[in-house]
């Protein structure tokens, strides 16, 4: 029985899948079995993975396209490990991450943890200028794992662990947007201890145009108003400020017709994560690409939140769950 199972599910990405399974079979401490889970894909990843056979202890299951939160439910059911662990298949794992996972729960035993996610040197400078917009303090405010946060640090699927305890206990994700905000929030009501294990860190691909990481944001803002419904206490100031952004934005832009100092903090700003991204990456490319990739993210999730707030909390609309999850979620 290995100590860790790995849940990974797959929707037409056969060539990160083959990437992220070299990566694991590189790791030095290779207590684990890798649970693949085939979401419904046309281009499927079965072949990659019964290239890995020899020297990954890898299962490979092929199901109806469902969405993420039941494939992984369908993954974790599965599972012979003690401790789940959840990867996105755009994910490369550095060689020693599991090794410091043990050192961490030996030296102090959680029942969940998350881990941040870096860029590879390899990455395009688009995927740094994305990882920096997305980690960066200037717009999220640390919560996806920074050492600083406005926030208490909150497990995400791209990066996280748990017990099959808390499994058995709490269950699986939800068919929803912010499916795993929701399951951290609802192990951490259980009782279960949860930690930022700050060194295990992974290798977050994302690969995506400015037009798809729009799109993506925009489902992370609608997942917050969804989130607030269901959990009132998990909405803080700093979710609310790429919606604060868009208004004060647009705001700034009308009244510099009339005043032109008025744009001056949206100038401030700009330079802000121009700098920053400069000092992280220490390219000028990626820094530039940082500027419009913070844009393209706080409008994004402003937007999405704005858009579900009105609907769902201000005119109380009832909406379609299906024809949203559809439209937005189920195949990504």
């Amino acid at each position: 029985m290995p100590y860790f199972s790995l849940i990974i599910p797959v929707y037409n990405r056969p060539q990160e899948v083959g990437e992220l399974l070299e990566s694991l079979a590189e790791q030095t401490e290779q207590d684990f079995e890798v649970i693949i889970v085939e979401d419904g894909s046309s281009v499927k990843c079965e072949e990659v993975v019964k290239s890995f056979a020899a020297t990954l202890d890898v299962k490979y299951f092929y199901k109806p396209n469902s969405g993420r939160s039941q494939t992984r439910n369908y993954g974790m059911e599965r599972a012979t490990g003690k401790y789940l662990v959840f990867f996105d298949s755009d994910c490369i794992i550095p060689p020693a991450y599991f090794s410091r996972v043990k050192a961490c729960l030996n030296e102090k035993y959680v029942d969940c943890y998350g881990g941040p996610d870096a860029a590879h040197a390899s990455f395009s400078n688009l995927q740094k200028a994305i990882n920096y917009s997305m980690t960066s303090f200037f717009t999220t405010g640390g919560i996806r794992g920074g050492k600083r946060g406005l926030e208490k640090f909150v497990p995400r699927t791209f990066n996280m662990g748990f017990s099959k305890e808390v499994f058995e206990t709490v269950g699986g994700f939800k068919d929803m947007f912010g499916e795993d905000i929701d399951l951290s929030t609802r192990i951490a009501d259980a009782g279960f201890t949860t930690a930022l294990f700050q060194e295990t860190f992974v290798y977050h691909k994302r690969r995506v145009s400015l037009k798809s990481f729009y799109r993506q944001v925009y489902v992370f803002g609608m997942a917050r108003v969804d989130l607030y419904r269901l959990h009132p206490r998990s909405l803080k100031l700093v979710h609310c400020f790429p919606a604060a952004f868009v208004v004060g934005v647009i705001a700034m832009i009308l009244v510099s017709f009339f005043w032109i100092w008025a744009i001056l903090p949206l100038l401030v700003y700009v330079v802000a994560i121009f700098t920053g991204a400069l000092v992280k990456t220490k390219s000028l490319p990626v820094a530039c690409l940082a500027v419009v990739a913070a844009f393209v993210q706080l409008f994004g999730y402003g937007n999405g939140f704005l858009n579900a707030f009105i609907r769902k909390i201000i005119l109380k609309r009832r909406v379609n769950k299906e024809e949203e999850l559809e439209k937005h979620y189920k195949k990504k």
